[in-house]
């Protein structure tokens, strides 16, 4: 989960450059940072801490070269110090590199190099490897091949860049489970963990695969694998521009990214002839299994209820970390569809690789090139550009979006893009609303616990309102089927306690046996959690509703009320429902002075295990 980034440039000092690449790698989550140039000689300078300190306390006269490397740091080995940070040099301090990933094998490493004299400064994985390329060189290997018979020995997961004064023209990359790009521009080559880290310089990409390396210098980027073949691999132009990883005025990436959604829809939106012809590849499905992590999984949550409902097609949800348990079950006939914004995510690329002989597979990635995009049968894009923030927004509206389009084609469906469309201009009257829930977020901002409620379409909405919640703001916060409430967490419910209740209008009943009997459940879901509002508020609980505008009957058994559009029915409101909840955490956060951006221990994208 750190990030890296490596450049070698034609005539400007690399210091400056990689600084800015490393400042747009913040959001994948850090606790210290540090970079390394190379002229003559390496020089390095690294600390824990914030970016903007490590810059204020830097001399940028001293680094002279026009090649260098660069690094955020998110602990696994070893605690965030001044030591630990990287870049890592071996011995001499001839060798600095910078890694992302976890090397599994490296005390069995490090024990067989400080056997051989070798000292370690550090109490890193990373270390190892500076020091174990150090031990192919002193035997005779030039740096390419240094690197490569170092990789060899490795177990677990990497993406680094790695120079050396000894051949002070050159860079090398090798990437394996961890992200890892190329970019060319105007001003030289670079390497980065991900797209946002290079916008400035260069829009034409490459993206390693695994068991790859890239030797770069003046006279271009050569990738190879592992045995020393050279790979052909075409730049894609990224269409991204650097103004959309900018804050544009506002004091958070979050709040910015949540403000773009209404837009995001109507981008995402734009994918759904493509989504058509993915439909029309996949051809007849029976059964389908959503894998995910975090928010994704809340999104394929709402995605069961949606092919279930209305495609009547049977539909599991597996949290990817669990889904070795399921994939022995699966078959020719299921679509197995793997959400992840990053395209990156471990434990999902894993679940891929399981069972992608197994079933048809799906991926619904925001990245574009990602491994996860190259390594499934099938994609669909969900254009919400890049998402700094830690915690998913944007990201989140895209994947709803796609899995509505998806529902859609697969039922031949037109009525629920017909709906999709009415959404951006609503959620835009919801953003209107933000002074309204800044009020509620100033009463509650103190509370230490909270309940999120929902029934259906509105259980997925409740689970991601509370993860927000918990994730930027730190207070405990649960998301409850409501049905569930009297099943236990009731226990919990005391006065005072916030309980944020999730309740669409219902479907209106038309005519029609079949369509009355099954409008009538939704009708009956409605009005059981009407039940349970009154049964919290009963004991004391503090409501926050969240229902139509002329939901009379709710709106008099809350304290707060965030009103909608009563045409927004249960089936799509999680679209629309948990912009609010978005926001409420939001500000939460940010009067409790947390940054929203990067909550404690968290990273944008989780490359390991």
């Amino acid at each position: 989960m750190c990030g890296i980034a490596a450049c070698i440039l034609e005539n400007d000092k690399a210091a400056p450059i990689l600084l800015g690449c490393v400042k747009k790698l913040e959001y994948r989550g850090y606790d210290s940072v540090g970079i390394a140039t190379l002229n003559s000689s390496i020089i390095v300078e690294k600390d824990e801490g914030k970016i903007n300190d490590f810059e204020e306390s830097l001399d940028l006269s001293k680094f002279q070269g026009r090649i260098g490397i660069g690094h955020v740091r998110w602990a696994t080995h070893g605690p965030p110090t001044r030591e630990n940070a990287h870049p890592h040099l071996d011995c001499d301090g001839k060798i600095a590199i910078v890694h992302n990933g976890i090397i599994e094998n490296y005390m069995e490493l490090k024990n067989e190099l400080k056997s051989e004299g070798h000292n370690f400064a550090s109490e890193t994985d990373t270390e190892v490897i500076a020091h174990l390329i150090e031990k192919y060189k002193n035997r005779g290997h030039n740096l390419e091949e240094a690197v490569r018979r170092a990789l060899i020995r490795l177990k677990g997961a990497y993406a680094i860049a790695v120079i050396s004064s000894d051949e002070p023209d050159k860079i090398i990359g090798a990437r394996k489970e961890s992200p890892l790009i190329v970019a060319k521009g105007e001003r030289g080559y670079f390497l980065a963990s991900d797209i946002p880290a290079i916008l400035d310089h260069a829009r034409d990409v490459i993206f390693l695969d695994d068991n790859e390396m890239v030797i770069i210098d003046d006279t271009g980027a050569r990738i190879k694998d592992l045995e020393g073949n050279i790979k052909k691999k075409e730049y894609k132009y990224i269409e991204w521009t650097p103004e959309m990883a900018e804050k544009g005025g506002y004091d958070y990436f979050m709040l910015k990214e949540i403000h773009e959604q209404p837009q995001v829809l109507r981008d995402t939106l734009r994918e759904i002839n493509t989504i058509q012809r993915v439909v029309d590849e996949i051809g007849e499905i029976k059964r389908i299994c959503f894998v995910a992590c975090g928010t994704s999984y809340h999104a394929a949550f709402v995605g069961k209820y949606l092919f279930e409902s209305i495609l009547h097609i049977p539909t599991d949800v597996i949290i990817a970390s669990e889904f070795q348990y399921t994939a022995n079950a699966l078959d020719k006939e299921t679509l197995t569809i793997f959400i992840t914004q990053s395209g990156e995510t471990a434990d999902t690329l894993n679940a891929l690789r399981a069972v992608n002989k197994k079933s048809k597979t799906l991926a619904i990635v925001n990245v574009l090139g990602s491994t996860a995009t190259r390594e499934a049968d099938h994609v669909i894009y969900t254009r919400a550009g890049p998402e700094i923030g830690v915690a998913a927004t944007k990201t989140y509206i895209s994947q709803l979006a796609c899995i509505y389009m998806l529902a859609a084609a697969i039922g031949r469906k037109t009525e629920i893009v017909k709906d999709l469309r009415k959404l951006p201009d609503e959620m835009e009257k919801i953003l209107e609303k933000e002074e309204l829930i800044k009020e509620i977020a100033r009463t509650y901002k103190n509370k230490s616990d909270f309940l999120f409620i929902g029934r259906g379409f509105s259980y997925p909405t409740a689970l991601e309102g509370a993860l927000k919640l918990k994730e930027i703001s730190y207070i405990h916060a649960e998301g409850y089927a409501s049905g569930e409430l009297k099943h236990g967490p009731i226990a919990l419910i005391e006065k005072g306690v916030p309980v944020v209740a999730i309740a669409p209008p219902p479907l209106p009943l038309k005519t029609g046996a079949k369509i009355v009997k099954d409008e009538e459940e939704f009708r009956n879901s409605h009005s059981l959690t009407l039940s349970n509002v009154k049964e919290v508020k009963a004991r004391g609980a503090e409501v926050i509703g969240l229902g139509a505008e002329d939901d009379e009957e709710f709106k008099k058994n809350t304290d707060k009320y965030i009103s909608f559009n009563p045409s927004i029915r249960e089936e799509i409101s999680p679209l629309l429902y948990i912009i609010p909840l978005q926001l409420l955490a939001y500000h939460i956060s940010v009067m409790k002075g947390e940054d929203p951006d990067h909550p404690r221990n968290l990273a944008k994208c989780v490359t390991v295990v």
